[in-house]
């Protein structure tokens, strides 16, 4: 299973971004799906988590900026991103905690990131 990340880039401070991470491999099911970001000398921070059946949760510093959504049949996982500030700078992370393969369980899967700049 990987899971692959795109629509990082640079954008304005108060701008938008849209980033989509897609799942592919044999899947049956896939449990939390996330997005977590790392900024240079940071460590790895959640940014927002849904769940198989659509529950969400955000960190406080993104919370009525950022909303994650999930089609569990294309088995992707997006994020939107509004009013971007500098601080929201960092290489973006896809997650998937527990997918389904139908053999096995295969946990913690990550993606190959993708940069976020906002410039102010």
């Amino acid at each position: 299973v990987q899971l692959v990340e795109s629509g990082g880039g640079l954008v304005q401070a108060g701008g938008s971004l849209r980033l989509s991470c897609a799942a592919s491999g044999t899947i049956f099911s896939i449990n939390n799906m996330g997005w977590y970001r790392q900024a240079p000398g940071k460590q790895r921070e959640l940014v927002a988590t849904v769940t198989s059946g659509g529950m969400t949760d955000y960190a406080d510093s993104v919370k009525g900026r950022f909303t994650i959504s999930r089609d569990n049949a294309k088995r992707t996982v997006s994020l939107q991103m509004n009013s971007l500030k500098a601080e929201d700078t960092a290489v973006y992370y896809c997650n998937a905690d527990r997918v389904d393969s139908g053999r096995r369980f295969e946990y913690d899967i990550w993606g190959q990131g993708t940069q976020v700049t906002v410039s102010s």
